[in-house]
């Protein structure tokens, strides 16, 4: 895929590193010039200059990107302006980092097709893993739905999921489990699983019923 990464901040630079490492071709742009020539290295093309140039922009072939990604900051008007002239180019998928609810919902507004909050989603994350020893990593899903992958309660150890009943106990669905030893990942695993203390269980419901199953009640 080609992606197009604009502003080096620590978000953006990871995320191209990570994307070039996965050998997708990827274009960054960055006002910084110093930024702009330690990103060679990880980049397909790295150019410097103002996003918040329509005409720029659209020279560079920023339009047939298949995912761009503004990542600018700390003032909003760069990431607006660049935003808006993304949508007028007519890219596809415009994903954007927003400082504040009220500047995402302005992102939202002139063509962003996703906002993200990188740090509050990564302290929602934190938080819930902190929240529940049981808890190892957590995916929102939507409002109070997410998936998680958790430590099974000691009672379930060496009992099969069938005895379990957790979809009727806990209206929380099992999707996957994690064995550790030895190390595999098994997808929808079946009735008949014997759960280990060496397993970790990737489930998937309300947030509310996942922390009455981490607790083991019921």
């Amino acid at each position: 895929m080609k992606f197009a990464i604009i502003g080096l901040g620590s978000f953006g630079s990871y995320l191209a590193r990570t994307l070039y490492d996965k050998g997708h071709e990827v274009m960054v742009i960055d006002k910084d010039k110093d930024k702009i020539e330690g990103a060679k290295d990880f980049s397909t093309q790295a150019v410097w200059m103002d996003s918040a140039d329509k005409e720029s922009l659209k020279a560079l072939g920023v339009p047939d990107m298949d995912v761009v990604v503004v990542s600018l900051g700390p003032e909003m008007e760069p990431s607006i302006l660049t935003v808006l002239y993304l949508h007028e180019l007519g890219v596809s998928r415009i994903m954007a980092k927003a400082l504040s609810s009220d500047h995402g919902k302005i992102l939202e507004a002139i063509g962003a097709t996703d906002v993200i909050y990188p740090e509050r989603d990564m302290a929602i994350r934190l938080a819930q893993k902190l929240s529940s020893r049981n808890v190892l990593e957590y995916l929102p899903l939507a409002e109070n739905i997410s998936i998680q992958e958790i430590v099974p309660p000691e009672s379930f150890i060496g009992k099969r999921l069938k005895d379990l009943n957790l979809t009727n106990r806990y209206h929380v669905q099992v999707i996957a489990i994690r064995q550790l030893v030895p190390e595999k990942l098994i997808f929808i695993p079946g009735a008949d699983f014997l759960i280990k203390d060496s397993d970790v269980l990737v489930v998937m419901g309300e947030e509310d019923n996942i922390a009455e199953l981490c607790a083991g009640k019921k």
